[in-house]
């Protein structure tokens, strides 16, 4: 018998509050109206802020040997310590004609696109660093600055190494080709001149003028590979700005969505204090 009983009071609360409703509507109507306009001045309070993102390759390093070399350069959370530490954070508000005190607290990274399963382990790193503030062009200036700072602390100082070298080498190469092309010039304008000479001389020019043409062709060969070698370093293993950061508006608070939602809190308070004073009147 209990249940019943439990059912027939549910059944005469429900109908004494929706009579309490209906003869005191006016409490949440107003209670509706009041908070339309309350959310609508909550969207005002909000100032306009911006964020700015730049997306950073972290790149790949590898060994001579071709092996790939995991450091801290590749390690997402060493980005995360670099762009909250004190000392770069200054050097970027410095760069950002801003104080260091805005970037606090309003710098985040994530990783995009985190690889998963077998190929997890060669994947690069992809990098969103975001700066939120309320003035774009210092909040866009400083996010690049972060992102550049990243760049030099990371896998460029180790690739950089490596390029310095591979430039090196390959001028070198292009000074040899230059001097090797000069003197099979010369080679070939003393074979075309060299008709009225007997045939042992002409051997001689003809037999130089090959080892110049194998010289060059090595050389050459050497250069396309060093070519190959540099793209791969700059391209591939060292950290680099994939997409630099710009300023846009940061969602703000949605006055419709404000609106909606305080004249819904007004109409439950409304209707709330509907059936309190209903039941109160009832008693007295």
């Amino acid at each position: 018998m209990t249940a019943p009983q439990l059912d027939a009071e549910r059944e005469v609360d429900l109908a004494r509050w929706r009579r309490a409703v209906v003869a005191l509507w006016w409490l949440p109507a107003a209670g509706l109206v009041l908070g339309a306009i309350v959310g609508v001045l909550f969207s005002f309070r909000g100032a306009t802020n911006y964020k700015a993102s730049a997306l950073i390759s972290l790149g790949q390093p590898t060994s001579p040997g071709g092996a790939l070399v995991n450091s801290f350069g590749t390690n997402p959370r060493a980005v995360s310590q670099i762009v909250s530490g004190a000392a770069f954070q200054a050097q970027a508000a410095a760069r950002a004609d801003m104080r260091p005190s805005a970037l606090r607290g309003h710098v985040s990274v994530a990783q995009v696109g985190s690889a998963t399963g077998a190929g997890a382990a060669r994947s690069t790193p992809l990098i969103s660093l975001t700066v939120n503030g309320k003035k774009p062009g210092p909040v866009s200036a400083a996010a690049n600055a972060l992102a550049h700072i990243v760049v030099e602390q990371t896998t460029a100082r180790y690739v950089g190494v490596k390029i310095a070298t591979f430039n090196a080498t390959l001028k070198s190469v292009n000074d040899q080709i230059t001097s090797v092309k000069k003197r099979l010039a010369v080679t070939e304008a003393a074979f075309n001149a060299a008709k009225h000479l007997d045939p042992l001389q002409q051997l001689v020019i003809v037999g130089q003028e090959d080892n110049a043409e194998t010289r060059l062709g090595n050389l050459i060969s050497q250069q396309e590979t060093l070519q190959q070698q540099l793209a791969f370093a700059t391209q591939v293993e060292s950290a680099k700005i994939v997409e630099p950061a710009k300023s846009v508006k940061a969602a703000a608070h949605s006055r419709t969505t404000s609106l909606v939602i305080g004249a819904l809190i007004g109409l439950i308070l409304g209707a709330i204090v509907a059936i309190a004073g209903e039941s109160r009147l009832r008693r007295v």
